[in-house]
């Protein structure tokens, strides 16, 4: 079987279309999904959604590309993880690429997320994006190794893959391991610990081969999987039974 370890089920993309992307998660052997917060206003909706089906999780937390929204505060956090289907906090982070300027407030908000992270016990889940020596920097300050997490939608080298590693945290490849372009990420998709690395499509985003170009969806986490046995040069029921194993493991569920 396999899990879908980030996925935004509430976007408009996906909304209202749940009951057949779990119709399909099904056909094709993908049994659980995280649904990924990103901002506190619509917190609720992804919440909802894990709390109306026993295959579904929920995170919490304010991605670092949301610039006009309400600022998380530790308490508020700690508030909201205190749910017995909200398993993570994030995705948090730092993203260089898509805002400009004085980015101070971001990584305030990463370390507040990290924090919040530490006093609950519940793991971290990284977006990093031109962006990953401030992430890894503020990530060893903040002691984020104390309660490790993953990051998400990895696409930076090995050398960088090595050091989260060290930090305690998971490596999780999406579609972009498909991608004929994408030979540095196939790289690390062979080097990453099988018990150390995760799968995930980020939907409604980034759809694998040979969807791409398509909305992504929870099914199609099956041939991120295929691909990284491919790579491995390993058999696909390896790949499905360490990622599944990893998931439980990192996340503590049942």
């Amino acid at each position: 079987m396999f899990i879908d370890s980030h996925c935004h089920l509430d976007f408009p993309d996906l909304a209202g279309k749940l009951d057949a992307l779990l119709e399909n998660m099904q056909t094709n052997q993908v049994t659980h999904a995280l649904c990924v917060g990103v901002n506190l206003e619509n917190f609720p909706r992804v919440r909802a959604l894990a709390e109306s089906h026993p295959n579904l999780f929920a995170s919490v937390g304010v991605h670092p590309d949301y610039e006009n929204t309400a600022e998380p505060e530790v308490e508020q956090l700690l508030e909201l993880t205190n749910h017995a289907k909200v398993v993570a906090l994030g995705e948090t982070g730092l993203d260089y690429f898509r805002l400009k300027g004085d980015l101070e407030w971001q990584r305030e908000r990463f370390r507040r997320h990290i924090r919040a992270a530490r006093q609950c016990g519940k793991p971290l889940i990284i977006h990093t994006r031109s962006a990953a020596e401030d992430t890894l920097r503020i990530m060893k300050e903040e002691g984020a190794d104390k309660v490790g997490g993953v990051m998400h939608c990895f696409t930076e080298s090995w050398e960088i893959a090595r050091r989260a590693l060290d930090l305690n945290f998971y490596i999780s490849f999406s579609g972009i391991v498909t991608f004929k372009n994408a030979a540095i990420i196939k790289e690390v998709a062979k080097k990453v610990p099988a018990d150390r690395m995760l799968i995930e499509t980020d939907s409604p985003y980034l759809a694998p081969v040979p969807h791409r170009g398509e909305t992504n969806q929870p099914a199609f986490v099956r041939h991120v999987a295929e691909e990284i046995a491919r790579l491995r040069e390993t058999d696909l029921a390896e790949i499905a039974k360490a990622t599944t194993n990893n998931f439980f493991n990192l996340f503590k569920v049942a």
